[in-house]
């Protein structure tokens, strides 16, 4: 493939399942003489999705990458249940836009691969693997190599290998966005579906205001650049979604609010 609400309605803790919190002290982001983003400071709940949100080129994807360990912060930290990282950290998962599978493996063998480099025997990494295809609704194309795949098929692989390591952070780098419109709907819904069934912390990078309202228990709406945080928006909708929340006012009203919020900023460049 590549974080809703007026009070929080963060899910269920159930042991590791409710995920982990993260932290943005000072967070500040630089390529060269070039600032990025500037003193970030944002805390996400365990078990909450952060919406992402802001103009192209304002760090979105960077500041995933620097929570992820791969890259590191000009100034500033991130911590991830209070552990500043320093590389990359255990128990976290990366979603591409780009599905980024492995041109010879097959369904099951790209999934099983997330757990053979941690060690994980071949049996149960196939058991593992068979177990995330049918959540993701893969059955029958296990044996199927990416090529022989469309594009739904192949994020639902890539989001089967992200789910195979149990990660208790899942980042999201505009998943859906090599996708059609169709296809995209589908797949917000099943993956909705399965974090309501597995909730884990997300952060959740996308270009669509619409993607952000629906997943988000909060959403961070970056400015300009160097970018910050022009605004935290709570998302007041109820924790169970479906496709009739998107016409409910308060949907409309967020939507609406973050819009304007992008323009001011991209006005504002």
């Amino acid at each position: 493939m590549t974080t809703i609400k007026a009070v929080r309605q963060a899910a269920p803790a159930d042991g590791d399942e409710a995920g982990a919190t993260v932290r943005l002290d000072g967070l500040t982001m630089r390529f060269g003489e070039r600032t990025v983003s500037k003193d970030i400071n944002l805390t996400i709940g365990a078990g909450e999705v952060l919406s992402i949100v802001g103009p192209s080129g304002c760090g979105k994807t960077t500041l995933l990458r620097a929570v992820a360990g791969l890259i590191p912060p000009a100034e500033g930290a991130v911590r991830i249940d209070g552990h500043v990282v320093d590389g990359t950290p255990d128990g976290v998962a990366m979603v591409f836009q780009h599905f980024g599978l492995f041109p010879w493996k097959t369904v099951e063998s790209n999934v099983a691969y997330a757990l053979r480099v941690r060690g994980t025997g071949k049996k149960e990494a196939l058991d593992r693997a068979r177990e995330l295809i049918t959540l993701v609704g893969l059955t029958g194309f296990e044996k199927s190599y990416p090529h022989q795949l469309s594009g739904g098929m192949q994020q639902r692989t890539g989001l089967a290998r992200a789910l195979a390591v149990r990660p208790r952070l899942l980042l999201m780098d505009e998943p859906f966005g090599a996708l059609d419109a169709q296809t995209r709907e589908v797949l917000q819904f099943e993956l909705l579906r399965i974090w309501q069934d597995h909730p884990v912390t997300m952060l959740f990078v996308t270009h669509s205001i619409d993607e952000a309202v629906l997943f988000g228990n909060r959403i961070a709406v970056l400015n300009g650049r160097p970018s910050g945080v022009a605004e935290l928006i709570d998302v007041t909708l109820p924790r169970h979604r479906d496709r009739s929340v998107t016409a409910m006012p308060e949907f409309l009203a967020i939507r609406e609010r973050v819009w304007s919020l992008i323009m001011n900023a991209e006005s504002g460049r």
